[in-house]
């Protein structure tokens, strides 16, 4: 620190040691910005990478991802900020300060390059020769987007008329989508991937093409989603029928406000996942939604009235009917899902939750060290079945009958035991006599090697649309409910299958007119081949 006695006592002297000042703190403040930009990116790839290799780690990392990412994004502004700002007042006397910066990856090959040469100098800057050799070129390439262009597209029939006969011949009309076809399917594509993959109503989407120069009123709009869903209902079909196909479901709902005379009310959307994948499978993985008004066990009775096999579903009373050993259609059997299991314990042992509460001044949350024991024991099983993830089934039940095994016999005689010592009203005894009651549930996955520890495959189906709530608020009526739970269907097999929905649903309502009915699995998403690569085969 300088001493009031070493200030120089001229005001000039007194603004160049002032600006000196000025710009060493606005490097460091640069330099301390680029670091904690640094650090958040590293957490960021750190967190990312152990959700790939171990999957979740706790209950509330599942939203750890996107708080970093958000934390990255206004840190890196931050930085950028402050940096630059070191640079304009940047002087003789201070070192330039270089960021350290995460490396850039090189943009995508198939992206289309543009060269733009700038011309070079025409004589030498030394001593003004124009005897001139090219030696080479620095290229810098710049990411730039070309803005939504809107087309007409005329389709014109030439008439012709015979000498012979007099009559006329014109070339038949090609095929619309939507009647009187105005809508190209790559619009119609974009328009429904926008409402129920990005979950943009339709009233936003008309306010963005007007300020592109392209009124669309909302009806009109509707009316293409409404002949859309027509047009794509024997898809739809074939989904319905290979989910129900699978001897394993993965089975979960959740609420969906719904307008209802000037009021909401809440529906419910059903899924059921076939996902085959976690014990080597082949085959394909589908979703399909159902809506309903309310939330009755009749519905899931309905959607399951002719399966019989594994459902991996909550404890929800609704679906204690299917679980009848004389169902005419077969019996379904129950497993039970250890990660909701869990996630009761979980927020007895929340110990990061505890310090949270005290930080901010707020009443001190019990911890229970029997809930935490349990989240540790139930934490041992999950890491015993991501070494067995994607292998056969019989490998894996063989894995689980010498590990696990002895693990939740263990598990059940701790539970029963400290179960003596609590009082009902014990905040813990709830968990514990939820999995009690339906021990024989949790279990099974012990005599199944196709039975996953968990119904995680559903609940990540109804995350889209839990999300989407929070952009459409509600569904116009039930007619609008059931339209979602059709394209959720489409859209969600989609992603499960690494499809862009978008370019499927484009392709698909292009040529699903002429296609054979019989050969309707041919535009599955799993079977899919857009129309240039077949057209390239053939």
């Amino acid at each position: 620190m300088t001493s009031v006695d070493a200030l120089p006592d001229d005001a000039l002297s007194l603004k160049q040691l002032l600006l000196a000042r000025t710009e060493e703190l606005l490097a460091a403040r640069a330099q301390v910005a680029s670091g904690e930009a640094l650090i958040a990116h590293l957490k960021l790839q750190i967190e990312k990478f152990r959700r790939d290799k171990f999957g979740q780690r706790s209950e509330r990392s599942s939203q750890l991802v996107d708080q970093l990412e958000l934390q990255l994004e206004e840190l890196e502004a931050a930085a950028t900020e402050d940096d630059l700002a070191a640079e304009q007042a940047a002087a003789t006397q201070v070192s330039a300060f270089t960021r350290q910066r995460p490396a850039r990856k090189p943009f995508p090959e198939q992206l289309p390059r543009e060269r733009r040469i700038v011309p070079g100098p025409a004589a030498c800057s030394c001593c003004g020769s124009t005897r001139l050799s090219k030696l080479g070129e620095a290229i810098t390439e710049t990411l730039e987007v070309i803005p939504r262009q809107w087309k007409v597209i005329q389709h014109v029939r030439e008439k012709f008329s015979c000498r012979d006969c007099e009559s006329i011949d014109q070339a038949p009309a090609p095929f619309h989508v939507v009647p009187r076809g105005w809508a190209g399917p790559n619009l119609l594509a974009m328009i429904l991937f926008e409402k129920y993959g990005q979950h943009q109503p339709l009233n936003r989407q008309a306010e963005r093409y007007a300020r592109e120069g392209v009124p669309l009123s909302l009806s009109t709009l509707a009316d293409q989603v409404g002949t859309c869903c027509t047009v794509l209902r024997p898809i739809h079909h074939r989904f319905v029928a290979h989910v129900l196909a699978a001897e394993r479901l993965h089975g979960d709902d959740t609420t969906v406000p719904v307008l209802a005379k000037g009021k909401t009310i809440l529906g419910r959307c059903w899924t059921y996942v076939r996902d085959d994948r976690p014990f080597g499978g082949l085959a394909p993985p589908a979703a399909v939604y159902f809506y309903s008004r309310d939330r009755a066990g009749e519905h899931p009775q309905q959607h399951l009235a002719r399966w019989s096999g594994i459902l991996q579903a909550d404890a929800y009373s609704g679906y204690g009917k299917l679980y009848d050993v004389e169902r005419a259609a077969g019996p379904i059997f129950e497993a039970a899902c250890w990660a909701h299991a869990r996630r009761k314990f979980f927020e007895l042992a929340d110990i990061a939750a505890a310090a949270r509460r005290k930080a901010r001044r707020n009443a001190p949350a019990v911890i229970s060290p029997i809930a935490l024991e349990a989240v540790q024991r139930i934490d041992v099983l999950f890491k015993i079945e991501r070494t067995i993830n994607a292998l056969p089934a019989e490998q894996r039940l063989t894995v689980r009958r010498e590990q696990s095994a002895p693990l939740v016999l263990e598990l059940e005689a701790w539970m029963r035991e400290e179960r003596r010592k609590l009082s009902r009203h014990s905040d813990v005894a709830g968990p514990i006599d939820y999995m009690l009651k339906r021990w024989a549930s949790f279990a099974r996955f012990l005599e199944d090697g196709r039975i996953c520890l968990s119904n995680n495959a559903a609940e990540r189906a109804l995350r889209g649309l839990a999300l989407g709530r929070k952009a459409w608020l509600f569904a116009g009526s039930d007619r609008g409910g059931q339209r979602a739970a059709f394209f959720y269907s489409l859209i969600h097999t989609c992603r499960l299958n690494d499809v862009d929905p978008q370019a499927w649903l484009a392709d698909v309502l292009a040529r699903i007119a002429d296609h054979p009915a019989n050969r309707i699995d041919e535009l599955l998403p799993w079977h899919w081949r857009p129309r240039q690569l077949v057209a390239a085969a053939a």
